[in-house]
């Protein structure tokens, strides 16, 4: 039997994420119309004899966490826990923490992937190809090409060509390394956790012989560093070259969530694969319908005048109520907003509860990767570049009123705000 796990990180994270992430954590936030876990629960129920998906990371156990975990362990006929740890304990750590449930009932393999990445997830593959290559209980990384300028963001990974073992491993090296990188989804046996554990020790032991080197003066308790396990430099890197290790490439999409526009873009990919695998999710213009352009996803209870157009890549959350002329494309738009008669919105991301006044213009400059270099992906921009707010996509907190016919371009507006006139290149406190 296999087991997956999907480590979804904690409230300290997410900061690029911000304000969107001071709602809702962010893993469930919506792409596409569904929460951002839900393609990864999708993804692994759908493979033979997947028994148990574990939720790893240190979010307190809320009331919208257990809500979903419900809903998709009725909707998936899978269980589903979350597993909570005490404080961060990177990538490797958190799994070796809870490795006896990971190992309860003994499953052959699990997957680990990380719930900031939006991609197709090919698992099935990736098990046919862990038992083409290499031995029995040998680890399988996702990779995919990136273009070399962007390649030195990820982590890097050197292979032999022939069998597709990962010779060289190096995370987000200073110069140019190889042009295949870690997606952050991982096949592994249960004999990972030897190797987690081996470091285990190297770590209580240098601790005990240097307890106040190392990077982080642990204040006082310096206990729980030596649970810090990071999978990528303290595992990848150490196993790179000893014939354990393979990457398997996918052709298919795959894109990181790191920021709020980042989102945008993913969405994008995961309504184009809607076609695919849930073409019912998709809009049509219908006769007394709005007009449709390109790929949109419409919650059944939005509420939307007909002469409105929508598209592409537009998703439109539960109680939305769009008025008559509005225009919106490549956004989001979360539950309970308005966008009033004749309003514009262009990639932006549109907060809960909000509100678009009459002939308001809300737009955003896209962050979308060059279309003319296949290899490109996203880049997580930083929010500020020679102390000016680096022109993106346009966030409206939760609850924001943007009055009658004002215009808000490259802006962040944080939650609860009334503004009375137009604003550019500004984060609205």
């Amino acid at each position: 039997m296999l087991k997956a796990v999907i480590l979804i990180g904690g409230p300290q994270k997410g900061t690029r994420f911000r304000p969107l992430s001071f709602e809702v954590p962010k893993p469930l936030f919506p792409v596409a119309g569904v929460p951002m876990l839900q393609h990864h629960i999708e993804a692994c129920a759908k493979v033979p004899n997947m028994k148990e998906i574990l939720l790893v990371g240190f979010y307190q156990p809320n009331e919208e966490l257990t809500r979903f975990i419900c809903s998709a362990q009725q909707e998936f006929k899978i269980l589903i826990r979350y597993l909570q740890e005490y404080a961060a304990l990177g990538t490797g750590g958190g799994i070796y923490h809870f490795r006896d449930q990971i190992l309860s009932g003994g499953p052959e393999a699990f997957f680990i992937m990380n719930a900031d990445v939006c991609s197709e997830f090919p698992l099935p593959e990736m098990l046919n190809f862990q038992k083409e290559h290499g031995e029995p209980s040998s680890f399988v990384i996702m990779g995919t090409t990136a273009n070399r300028k962007q390649s030195m963001n990820y982590g890097c990974i050197v292979e032999n060509q022939q069998t597709n073992e990962v010779l060289h491993y190096v995370e987000k090296p200073s110069t140019f390394v190889s042009d295949i990188i870690n997606c952050g989804i991982y096949l592994f046996t249960p004999e990972i956790f030897q190797h987690i554990g081996a470091v285990f020790q190297k770590n209580q032991q240098d601790m005990l012989l240097y307890p106040y080197e190392g990077d982080e003066q642990t204040n006082g308790n310096g206990w729980h560093r030596a649970e810090a396990i990071r999978l990528e430099q303290d595992i990848f890197t150490a196993l790179a070259g000893q014939g354990k290790l393979y990457v398997y490439k996918t052709p298919a999409f795959w894109s990181q969530i790191k920021s709020a526009g980042s989102a945008i873009y993913a969405s994008r990919l995961y309504l184009n694969q809607y076609h695919k695998t849930h073409p019912e999710r998709l809009a049509t213009t219908e006769d007394g319908g709005p007009r449709i352009s390109g790929n949109v996803y419409i919650h059944p209870t939005a509420n939307i005048d007909p002469t409105a157009v929508l598209g592409p890549n537009v998703s439109i959350g539960t109680g939305v109520t769009i008025g008559a002329g509005v225009r919106v494309r490549e956004s989001i738009i979360l539950h309970g907003a308005t966008l009033q008669d004749h309003s514009c919105v262009l990639n932006c991301i549109v907060g809960w509860d909000s509100t678009i006044g009459k002939w308001a213009r809300v737009e955003g400059t896209p962050s979308d990767p060059n279309p003319n270099d296949p290899y490109a992906k996203i880049d997580s921009e930083t929010l500020f570049r020679d102390g000016k707010l680096t022109p993106s996509i346009t966030i409206l907190g939760c609850n924001v009123t943007i009055p009658s016919e004002v215009i808000i371009l490259n802006s962040i507006v944080l939650p609860h705000k009334d503004l009375n006139r137009s604003f550019k290149n500004q984060i609205i406190l």
